[in-house]
């Protein structure tokens, strides 16, 4: 009796929060995307279609998208060419896989890669280990060792906060890519060139697929 209908509304992300958004800074993010060609990995997921959103409103040169659920690739690529006008190439591979790879950092001159392809359930992950490695540490050896060779000039990849002093084989296998990427940005670093190949840990995402 206290309160009206009007006056009930759906629970937005943002009220679970717990504390106030982090407005992010516009002009950081232009510098990798703006005029560039960039790169998606796992593009269909969560997280992968949502940074693709993102970079189709930072006005790339070209978004490269290469994931490996059809499906999942078919909706994103059609959302992202309502989104923007730049070219949308959307590509069915694992990044597992160095021919599929290769061709796509040459072919789209590749400058900036967001690797966000990987297996994240922690208990699938657990029970199919052998599947989680392939895709987690191998896929990302394959992808930021190419891209490193092709002379790409930043390399994020998409890390978890389980990779924190690991306790499951999914935190394991992030752990061990962060290690791939570190050494690559050590080789970068004394280069003395601009690249940059770093990590970015997530914690649990909210809205996202599980």
């Amino acid at each position: 009796g206290r309160y009206l209908v009007s006056q009930v509304r759906d629970i937005d992300v943002a009220d679970l929060l717990g504390r106030s958004a982090v407005e992010a800074d516009m002009t950081l993010l232009r510098q990798p995307i703006e005029g560039r060609s960039v790169l998606v990995t796992g593009a269909g997921g969560s997280i992968g279609s949502e940074l693709a959103r993102q970079i189709a409103g930072l006005k790339p040169a070209r978004i490269v998208l290469l994931e490996a659920n059809e499906h999942a690739l078919y909706e994103v690529d059609r959302e992202l060419r309502r989104l923007t006008d730049a070219p949308v190439e959307a590509r069915l591979g694992s990044v597992a896989q160095l021919s599929t790879v290769g061709k796509l950092l040459r072919d789209f001159r590749v400058e900036t890669v967001f690797h966000a392809a990987a297996h994240k359930h922690v208990p699938l992950v657990e029970a199919n280990a052998l599947e989680g490695i392939r895709n987690n540490v191998i896929g990302t050896s394959v992808i930021a060792s190419a891209a490193f060779a092709a002379g790409v000039e930043r390399f994020v990849l998409i890390s978890s906060d389980k990779a924190v002093q690991p306790s499951s084989v999914m935190g394991a296998t992030k752990f061990w890519g962060e290690a791939i990427v570190k050494s690559l940005a050590g080789l970068a670093a004394k280069s003395r060139s601009d690249r940059r190949f770093c990590a970015v840990r997530f914690g649990n995402v909210l809205g996202s697929r599980g």
